[in-house]
C-alpha cells in the first residue's frame, strides 16, 4: 500500500502543475484581448485614419500562439518533460563516457 502513495502524490503534483500550466494560459488570453480591445479603442478614437493597434495585436498574437502550442504539448521540445528528459539522456551519456 505505502508504494501507491508515492505514485498519487506524483500524480497529483503533476496535475496541479498543469493546471496551473492551463490557468497561465487562459489568463495570458484574458489579458490579450482585454489589453487589445482597449488599444483599438484607444486607436479609432485618438486617431482612426492610421490603423497602429494591429501591430501589437499581431505581435502579441504571435506570443500568445507560442503560449498555446506550449501549454497544450503541440511544441513538444520546448516544454518541461522535454527538458527532463533531454537531462536524463545527458546524464546517462555522461555516465557512459566516464
Amino acid at each position: 500500500m505505502s508504494s501507491t502513495l508515492p505514485d498519487d502524490q506524483d500524480r497529483h503534483r503533476r496535475a496541479r502543475r498543469r493546471v496551473r500550466e492551463i490557468r497561465a494560459f487562459y489568463l495570458h488570453v484574458a489579458v490579450f484581448v482585454g489589453v487589445n480591445v482597449l488599444l483599438h479603442l484607444i486607436n479609432f478614437v485618438a486617431n482612426p485614419k492610421i490603423y497602429w493597434a494591429f501591430w501589437p495585436l499581431v505581435g502579441w498574437g504571435i506570443g500568445l500562439l507560442a503560449h498555446g502550442l506550449v501549454t497544450y504539448r503541440w511544441m513538444p521540445f520546448v516544454g518541461k518533460d522535454w527538458e527532463a528528459r533531454k537531462i536524463r539522456e545527458l546524464m546517462s551519456e555522461n555516465r557512459r563516457d566516464a
